[in-house]
């Protein structure tokens, strides 16, 4: 039979002592945690464990003897370390022992109550792990092994969470060091010195008050905006419209969660928590930065002056645009009439919007004052804000849009419905189907009328319709990137990418064995290594919530939409209907 023994590397040029550890019956292996020196009372170490064991909730014992002859050539002690097995009785009972020369190792594990005829000792199969790895990585069993190298031995994760979650319980057993004046002497991962620093506890300590200021300061914002004031209409209808009120709303939530008093109940809640606070800090960062720009050398004022300019050239530029789709566009035959009447109602909106841009050419300069200055809450809420200022600036071409998309659907929904008609077909609003009807002279003369000026009227709607769609889908294209990278800066987890980058061992997909010693007649030694998680799958796990301000269509959504003239992000959604 063939135990397997985890031994940390740290203990290897330990003194000679007990083996102290966790027994895991279910796959027959000893996961050692550390080794006890001499010289020990017998009661004083089992009274260590059983604090050990009820801090942790781990049951920690005795697994064994560890000899180290390099250090302690005496003879007698290895009678003396087999004579330990009747203190501590515990079966099996494991003895390694590392020979003179650091190079030859011996292990065996010893069964005394054993049926007769039955061998009472076994082989064991050392697996040497690094305890400070697998102590702070954390496992992810799901995740897809990386490809392993040659010569590599890949393991299941889950058959081994038995020991990283042993590992893991253990903590208070490594908080001792060779400085403490206890009665029992340890060596483990933290034996020469407790891993600490003074920026951390600094931090620590003052955590909780500035954790407790913030949060206060979060309620008081949040009792602001549950204000009846704020429920007023118009007020919930446009803050429900505007990036900028959704992207401040969301960054709200996130320092909730980062600053709230109550501490995470697992590691991935506090991974979550450490990826939205670089998220924040990297935002704020970047928005300081932008605001640095802006307000050096005026630039706010360059903007506005260029801003006016940029405007008129573009109403200029549709001006001459409808001029020609008011004459024979690429050699098209249009409908005269209706030419001319959608042609001037178009340039008397562009006249409307170039009036009221000149009425607001002084004030543009304070407003591109204070949008800048909402660079410091952050780069999202400042990309947020230009987008809801393009959106009020495009504001004509989004009316062009609406007004050439609804004509050009009530043409289609009503090319359709006549044509149902010459079918015999009706459309049923209750049943929601098409059924069979009977339509008399009257009606079909009329429908083939109808359906005769609609069939003309159409290319002179649809050119109208595809040339502001066109436009259209421009500024969405415009808001599109800028949304983009407003949620890549929110769900990006920063945190975890710089953990995999720096730490790798810390995000554990898995491990493998390599294969340190196989000869005949010595115990099996195999090396356990720590496969990180792949990149692509540290972002997919961990990636943040995104803002989610406008709906998300599919490409076979988007080309329905505009085939029928329905609108594109409308300002007001459908909502489902009941009858």
């Amino acid at each position: 039979m063939m135990l397997k023994a985890f031994f940390p590397t740290c203990c290897a040029s330990a003194d000679s002592g007990l083996l102290v550890g966790r027994w895991v019956p279910e796959q027959s292996s000893a996961v050692v945690l550390a080794v006890v020196h001499f010289p020990f009372i017998p009661i004083q170490v089992k009274e260590f464990l059983a604090q050990v064991q009820q801090a942790s909730r781990v049951g920690v014992t005795v697994l064994g003897t560890w000899c180290h002859r390099q250090q302690e050539p005496e003879e007698g002690l290895g009678r003396f370390l087999e004579g330990l097995g009747a203190i501590f009785s515990h079966e099996p009972w494991l003895q390694l022992c590392r020979e003179r020369g650091g190079a030859i190792w011996s292990g065996k594990v010893v069964q005394r109550l054993m049926p007769p005829g039955v061998p009472g000792e076994h082989q064991v199969m050392l697996v040497f792990y690094d305890q400070r790895q697998v102590l702070l990585s954390q496992l992810h069993p799901s995740a897809t092994l990386p490809d392993h190298q040659a010569g590599d031995a890949p393991a299941s994760a889950g058959g081994l969470a038995a020991v990283f979650d042993t590992v893991a319980r253990s903590e208070a057993l490594f908080r001792s060091d060779r400085f403490d004046e206890g009665p029992v002497r340890l060596s483990h991962w933290q034996s020469e010195g407790v891993e600490a620093s003074i920026l951390v506890e600094l931090a620590k300590q003052a955590a909780g008050p500035t954790c407790l200021l913030l949060s206060f300061l979060l309620s008081i914002l949040s009792a602001i905006g549950a204000c009846r004031l704020f429920r007023l209409w118009p007020l919930p209808f446009i803050c429900s419209k505007l990036s900028t009120c959704e992207q401040v709303r969301h960054r709200l939530g996130h320092l909730s969660l980062v600053f709230s008093t109550q501490k995470a109940e697992n590691p991935a809640q506090l991974m979550r928590k450490a990826n939205m606070f670089v998220s924040v800090l990297l935002d704020v960062g970047l928005g300081l930065a932008l605001l640095t720009w802006l307000h050096g050398e005026d630039r706010t004022g360059q903007l506005a002056d260029a801003l006016v300019p940029v405007a008129d050239r573009v109403a200029e530029e549709l001006q001459h645009l409808l001029q020609w789709l008011m004459g024979a566009p690429a050699g098209l035959k249009m409908n005269r009439a209706l030419d001319q009447v959608l042609g001037r109602f178009f340039l008397y909106h562009i006249h409307l919007w170039i009036s009221y841009i000149h009425l607001m050419s002084p004030f543009i300069e304070r407003i591109l004052w204070h949008v800048g200055l909402s660079a410091c809450l952050g780069l999202t809420v400042a990309l947020s804000l230009l987008s809801d200022i393009i959106a009020l600036l495009t504001f004509h071409i989004y009316c062009f849009y609406v007004y050439g998309a609804r004509l050009y659907c009530l043409k289609i929904y009503g090319l359709s419905s006549l044509w149902r008609l010459f079918r015999g077909k009706k459309w049923n609003v209750l049943r929601q189907r098409v059924d069979s009807c009977s339509y008399d002279l009257d009606q079909l003369f009329i429908g083939t009328l109808l359906f005769t000026m609609l069939v003309f009227l159409l290319p002179t709607t649809a050119l109208y319709y595809l040339v502001f769609t066109l436009l259209r889908l421009l500024v969405v294209t415009v808001q599109g990137i800028l949304h983009l990278l407003v949620d890549l800066v929110n769900s990006l987890p920063l945190y975890s990418v710089g953990l995999r980058l720096c730490r790798p061992y810390r995000l554990a997909a898995g491990v493998k064995f390599r294969v340190l010693e196989h000869e005949a007649g010595k115990p099996l030694r195999l090396l356990m290594q720590i496969n990180p998680l792949p990149y692509s799958q540290v972002v997919h796990t961990y990636r943040l919530p995104s803002c989610n301000c406008h709906p998300r269509l599919s490409w076979s959504s988007l080309c329905r939409k505009l085939f029928f003239g329905e609108l594109i992000y409308p300002w007001k959604q459908k909502e489902s209907k009941q009858d």
